[in-house]
């Protein structure tokens, strides 16, 4: 097994060299829950990253992807935020600049959250 880093590769060239490489990182499904480093996780981390990502397997093997707006849990749009309606993430009262979305129509009553994308 080998890893290939992405960072600053065009997605069209990686596609054209390594095409069954390209399937296997964006196509597969987050596994949930998986265990890294012996803590069991139930959604996306950021643990040792900048942006949330998942295992592929049910025991992290090396295997990964960065989580999309696609994987569980699922935003709820609209939803209320203090005396707000959102149709879309925000970055309303969230550190460093990131976008985030409620799991629930009424953040103010549940309190369950997640981050968008970091192209959102």
């Amino acid at each position: 097994m080998y890893v290939i880093i992405l960072i600053g590769l065009n997605q069209c060239l990686l596609h054209i060299l390594h095409p069954h490489i390209l399937i296997e990182i964006f196509m597969d499904p987050c596994i949930f829950p998986f265990t890294y480093n012996d803590v069991a996780y139930h959604r996306c981390t950021a643990v040792h990253s900048d942006f949330d990502w998942c295992s592929l397997d049910s025991i992290f093997q090396g295997r990964w992807r960065y989580c999309t707006a696609t994987d569980p849990p699922m935003c709820v749009f609209p939803f209320t935020f203090r005396k707000s309606t959102f149709k879309n993430c925000t970055k309303e009262s969230f550190v460093l600049n990131r976008s985030w979305c409620s799991l629930t129509s009424d953040y103010n009553k549940d309190r369950k959250w997640k981050q968008c994308s970091p192209l959102q």
